[in-house]
């Protein structure tokens, strides 16, 4: 049987596949030179690895994280001159028309006397963390005002000094003398390192709102604005009243909001944030600030350099915002501060 004419099919098949095969691949590898030529140029590996290493090296890095930075800083620097100018114009339209909102309390200016009580730790809690609110209201008619002190000042063993200046300081914020009640109880002495008793406290609120017929309790928040034992105590104290329903029913329960470190020391710069974040507040305007930052330096004892720079900026000289502490609030505080 002839066969030649199939070894001549099969050469040709093999030949034209060789050949198919050879020039697909010649075509491969042109695109694929020419997609390297476009991606690194003429470069060679070790070029490529050098640029590579070359680009990761800490100093090319730090200069690329700098002009990023650099950017980054410029965009942050323009965007606080805008919130400051911003809050200076806020803060200025507030005092030039009245009517903004220099003072929101929780009850219409319309309405019957108010009788007011501030529930403080120490002496010198009043003007440095209430000192706007208890000012404002000393100055509305229908606003009668207590301060509760529930300690003498007797970390340092100054009581009798520390009596004599929060006398001073109230004086200067306006508060007759006869309003004010200094409690001198062993078991609550001025000291961070001691729990003073929940059920001791709050006999004592409750035995002065029923006496005084208070119809507005403020004091400090769950955190004591300066997470202060002894301020967060009063604070659980009035809310275990609150809890057991042992408050007059015609005794409202309002506490100072504590708010971050940053917001703490921005001074009337913190108006905006006030003013989105708060329902009720109180602010001064830079010469009404001034009698509190006085009635602060009264307290000559506790005047230490970093008081100083407290009173010049710490937004309480300036600014109050308190909200006012139901029921559901109080159980839901209580379930946290159990856990």
């Amino acid at each position: 049987m002839n066969v030649s004419w199939l070894n001549t099919f099969i050469g040709s098949v093999i030949n034209t596949t060789v050949t198919t095969c050879g020039t697909a691949a010649t075509n491969i590898y042109s695109a694929y030179q020419q997609q390297r030529s476009l991606l690194i140029g003429n470069s060679t590996g070790l070029s490529v690895l050098q640029a590579t290493l070359a680009a990761l090296h800490p100093r090319t890095v730090y200069l690329r994280l700098l002009d990023k930075s650099t950017e980054a800083l410029e965009h942050l620097a323009y965007a606080s001159i805008a919130y400051f100018l911003v809050c200076l114009a806020i803060y200025t339209l507030i005092f030039r028309y009245k009517g903004l909102g220099q003072l929101r309390l929780p009850w219409p200016t319309s309405q019957a006397a108010k009788r007011v009580l501030f529930v403080i730790s120490h002496p010198d809690d009043e003007c440095m963390f209430f000192g706007p609110l208890i000012y404002s209201l000393t100055r509305q008619k229908q606003c009668e005002v207590y301060l509760l002190c529930l300690s003498n000042g007797n970390y340092e063993k100054q009581s009798s000094k520390r009596r004599e200046e929060l006398w001073h300081s109230c004086t200067h914020l306006g508060l007759p003398q006869g309003n004010i009640i200094l409690v001198n109880a062993t078991n609550l002495p001025d000291d961070p390192n001691v729990d003073w008793k929940t059920d001791a406290v709050a006999s004592i609120i409750l035995h002065t709102v029923e006496t005084l017929s208070i119809q507005a309790l403020f004091t400090f928040d769950r955190d004591g604005v300066s997470q202060h034992p002894n301020h967060c105590a009063v604070y659980y104290a009035a809310a275990s009243l609150c809890l057991a329903n042992l408050l007059p029913k015609d005794c409202k329960f309002y506490t100072l909001d504590s708010i971050n470190i940053v917001r703490k020391y921005l001074s009337i710069f913190d108006i905006i944030c006030t003013c989105f974040m708060s329902r009720y507040w109180c602010i001064l305007s830079w010469q009404e600030s001034s009698i509190v930052r006085n009635a602060m330096k009264k307290h000559q004892s506790q005047m230490k350099w970093f008081r100083w720079l407290y009173i010049y900026f710490s937004r309480y000289m300036f600014i109050n915002s308190i909200r006012e502490v139901n029921l559901t609030d109080v159980e839901l505080e209580m379930q946290i501060h159990e856990n």
